[in-house]
């Protein structure tokens, strides 16, 4: 229940990140004014001994998340991914929310199999590990199956996750309630609507049937991408709280020292997880939308191996056309044209002046260009582009948040491998190629056939309908109901439609 109960869980969050220490490392790595560094201190100091007290022998902030639950731990696992932003050394502490958590019994993992499947382990499998990686929704055991003899990888809710789960986001949902009653500007940002599709997407990762599909879908997708491996899951042997799927054998990704000495190229392996990540979103419209490191392992043959698929991303063509035209327009400092496809998309009011929205989004893109990455400030830029958003009445897009968190993550795995890699050069071939095919004559042609193919499956009844129009206009003293009103307009559409489409098709053959 949304109720002011969680006041208390709000203040006992502030109280856990001061007793741990959190607060201070926080605020420190991430450059925080003064006075900003000195009013968090004061206003947690008296609440200090509320606090959650944390495993001492972890570091001060992943202490404090993860003694907060499972919600706090996904956002900690995003930032993990920026060091850019939350600095070096806190990014390496968060990395421990990736995979490395406290995991639970094996005893419990296997008494949860066993209830699941409805058969014991042992006849499941002929050889079952203890845990080899734990996050926050789940721990992941190497077993083998005791009907064909091949190693698989058996994952496992934790228990009483869900539980948990809604707890956190119950105190989320109060404080965005009590953001937007406070603060009506914060109103543009709909934190609401944001904790909504947040939810909606962790309560899917908790059915691992799911997870079994996008996993099976996204490898449907993806099987012709070369040096990208996803592994397939085992229908048998998986159910809502568990999911086995092939094993594969890498190097995470997270391990920068352990590829270098493996002899893997880091320049070649940061480029391809960003092109990667750019063709699943543009060219399929899915995508894998928890990309951190710990997601991802590297094959001795150089082949990127993709795990967890809880949260996969899924945008329309016109969002992906949009999203595509906006890459290309920073890609070739072409501000105006980014200007006016947020302005043709709806995405800022329009009453603002594109002018000015081209201006601002100019300071926004020639930083980049005109330093090397490794003399970027993302923890700036950031703030910036919040700034513009503010200034032109931009609204949060609820649609686009997993692209966007994600395009963030990848590119922080990206340049963990290669911190002077260049996004927007990266980026370049796999947007060009996207354009080239979707936006240009032959998208129009494709378009156009499918609008025909659409309207043909109404051909059959057209003559119907004309037969009918043409019997209800022939009766001078009856008004025709609305529903011919609207069989009319249909009508008129649809056929001028197929006129129009079928004259194009003809001039195109």
């Amino acid at each position: 229940m949304r109720g002011p109960h969680n006041i208390w869980r709000l203040i006992r969050t502030g109280a856990t990140f001061e007793r741990t220490g959190a607060m201070r490392e926080a605020l420190e790595a991430m450059d925080a004014p003064p006075r900003l560094r000195l009013v968090a201190r004061i206003m947690g100091w008296p609440f200090k001994w509320l606090g959650y007290k944390g495993d001492p022998a972890l570091p001060p902030v992943t202490r404090a998340i993860t003694a907060l639950g499972p919600a706090y731990i996904k956002f900690g696992q995003v930032l993990s991914t920026r060091p850019d932003v939350v600095g070096p050394d806190l990014a390496n502490q968060l990395r421990v929310l990736q995979d490395r958590l406290p995991p639970f019994p094996t005893e419990v993992a296997k008494a949860m199999i066993a209830e699941e499947l409805m058969r014991p382990v042992d006849a499941l499998f002929s050889e079952f590990s203890e845990p080899v990686a734990a996050a926050s929704i789940a721990q992941v055991h190497q077993a083998v199956r005791a009907d064909t003899g091949e190693s698989v990888a058996v994952k496992v809710l934790r228990p009483g996750i869900e539980k948990a789960f809604r707890k956190d986001l119950d105190a989320f949902h109060f404080a965005a309630a009590m953001i937007e009653r406070l603060s009506p500007a914060s109103r543009r940002l709909r934190p609401s609507d944001v904790i909504n599709h947040f939810e909606g997407t962790v309560l899917g990762e908790l059915d691992l049937r799911l997870e079994a599909a996008a996993a099976s879908q996204f490898a449907a997708n993806t099987a012709g991408d070369a040096h990208f491996r996803v592994p397939q899951p085992v229908w048998s042997l998986s159910g809502r709280s568990v999911m086995t799927m092939d094993w594969a054998e890498g190097i995470p990704m997270g391990d920068v020292a352990a590829l270098r000495a493996a002899g893997h190229d880091l320049v070649a392996l940061s480029e391809r997880v960003l092109q990667l990540f750019l063709s699943h979103a543009l060219r399929d419209g899915y995508f894998h939308a928890d990309m951190h490191q710990g997601n991802l392992k590297v094959a001795e043959n150089g082949d990127i191996i993709a795990f967890d698929f809880g949260i996969m991303g899924q945008i329309d063509e016109y969002t992906r056309r949009v999203y595509a035209e906006i890459l290309m327009g920073f890609i070739r400092r072409d501000y105006r044209r980014v200007a006016e496809v947020h302005f043709e998309a709806g995405y800022v009011p329009a009453d603002r002046d594109v002018n000015n929205f081209a201006l601002a989004l100019r300071a926004v893109g020639e930083p980049i260009f005109g330093m090397n990455a490794t003399q970027i400030s993302m923890a700036r830029l950031l703030a910036y582009l919040f700034e513009v958003t503010e200034r032109f009445g931009m609204e949060t897009r609820t649609e686009l948040i997993l692209l966007q968190r994600t395009m963030v993550v990848v590119e922080g795995v990206a340049r963990s491998l290669n911190p002077a890699m260049n996004m927007w050069e990266t980026a370049r071939p796999v947007v060009e190629t996207y354009i080239r095919e979707n936006l240009g004559p032959k998208a129009a042609l494709r378009d156009m056939r499918r609008t025909a193919l659409v309207l043909g499956h109404f051909g059959p009844r057209l003559p119907t309908l004309l037969q009918g129009l043409l019997m209800r206009r022939d009766e001078p003293k009856q008004e025709p109901p609305p529903r011919s009103r609207s069989a009319t307009a249909w009508l008129v559409l649809a056929g001028g439609a197929l006129v129009a489409v079928g004259a194009m098709l003809g001039q195109a053959f």
